[in-house]
Order: structure tokens, then C-alpha cells, then sequence
């Protein structure tokens, strides 16, 4: 099977909470298709932003759910603070690559802040929901990352070298490319699209 269409699995929202998710997320990717279009660099540095919210808001309600009832989290707590670590990497490498301007950065700040806020009061108010939202998201982010390598790989984006800090943290070879970050990239998108999909089955 060809790495450039790695199949992304769709969960077909099977009621309202899903519903409303799904619109959600298809809301924002409308405005990120509308903001960047194809460019995919900064549209990841802003976008991988927002993506390493949940896991820390999440981890952190957890843990003080686990605290009011005094009992076991069941991992729950650690693979989401993983999570926002690992996208909050993701951010870190695209920031070498994409070379962010100071309206970009600015961005950054004013989509942080409002999503921060929006997010925590979902996750107060409806766990399944905001772990589907989460899994909508990264949907989009595996779709959006097989565009960007099928790109690279037709010359529509140059295949610089890898940054430093992507070859540590993934354990690249020394003479890594950008196609190999937006392979291990997809992958790590994928794998937390897979656990907050489960997440949403566990709490319904």
C-alpha cells in the first residue's frame, strides 16, 4: 500500500453529540481551507496549536475527576498529557520549517486563547462530546498531512531537510527529510484519532 494514501478511518456520527462534532470540526476546516490554503506549513503551526489544547485540558479534568471520587483513572490522564506533549512537538517542528510571520504568531495567541476556553467548557459539560470533536480533528489532520506528502512528492513543496529537533524526538536518521517528519507526523495523528474515537465509545 502506497505510504502517500495511507487510508484515514471515518467514525460516521451515530447521533446528536456526533453530529454536532462533526459540524464543528468541518466548520473549522472551512475557515483553515479558506485562511491557508495550500499552505500547509503555516496552516500546521496554527492548527497544531489547537491541537495540543484537549490533551491537556482533558489530563487535567481527569485528574480532578479521579481526585474528587478517589479513584483509578484507568490511564486516561497520562495518554492525554502524552497527547498534548506530542502535539505540542508537532508545533515545535513545523515552527522550524514553516518560519511563522508575526501575524501568524499573533494567530497563534488569539486561536489558543479562544479555543482553550471553548474547549474546557465542552469538556465540563460533555466528555463524549469534546473526545469526538477531538477524534473529528484529527480526521482532518491525517487528511490534511496526505495532502501535504502528496504534494512534497509531486514537487508542489520542497522536501527540505528535517529540523534537528524532529530528527531527537522521532529518532530520524541523521539525513532525514520532510517527507519523513509528515510520515511519523500522520502517524501520531492517526493514533490519537483512533484513542479519542474510543474514548467518545467508552463514555456513550
Amino acid at each position: 500500500m502506497s505510504v502517500t494514501n495511507s487510508p484515514a478511518p471515518h467514525h460516521d456520527p451515530k447521533n446528536v453529540s456526533d453530529r454536532i462534532a462533526y459540524a464543528f470540526t468541518k466548520a473549522l476546516r472551512f475557515f483553515a481551507d479558506t485562511f491557508f490554503a495550500r499552505r500547509y506549513g503555516h496552516r500546521a503551526v496554527v492548527l497544531e496549536t489547537v491541537a495540543a489544547v484537549p490533551g491537556m485540558v482533558g489530563g487535567a479534568l481527569q485528574h480532578l475527576r479521579a481526585l474528587r471520587r478517589m479513584e483509578s483513572d484507568d490511564g486516561w490522564i497520562l495518554t492525554l498529557l502524552e497527547e498534548a506533549d506530542n502535539e505540542r512537538m508537532h508545533l515545535m517542528t513545523f515552527i522550524q520549517i514553516a518560519q511563522p510571520s508575526s501575524f501568524e504568531r499573533l494567530l497563534v495567541l488569539f486561536a489558543q486563547g479562544v479555543f482553550f476556553n471553548l474547549f474546557f467548557l465542552l469538556y465540563l459539560l460533555s466528555p463524549k462530546t469534546a473526545h469526538r470533536v477531538v477524534g473529528y480533528f484529527e480526521e482532518e489532520a491525517v487528511y490534511s498531512y496526505t495532502e501535504y506528502l502528496a504534494g512534497v512528492d509531486d514537487g508542489t513543496y520542497a522536501n527540505v531537510a528535517a529540523p534537528k529537533i524532529a530528527i531527537e524526538y522521532w529518532k530520524l536518521a541523521p539525513d532525514a527529510r520532510l517527507r519523513d517528519v509528515i510520515i511519523v507526523i500522520r502517524a501520531d495523528e492517526a493514533h490519537h484519532r483512533d484513542v479519542n474515537h474510543r474514548f467518545a465509545d467508552m463514555l456513550t
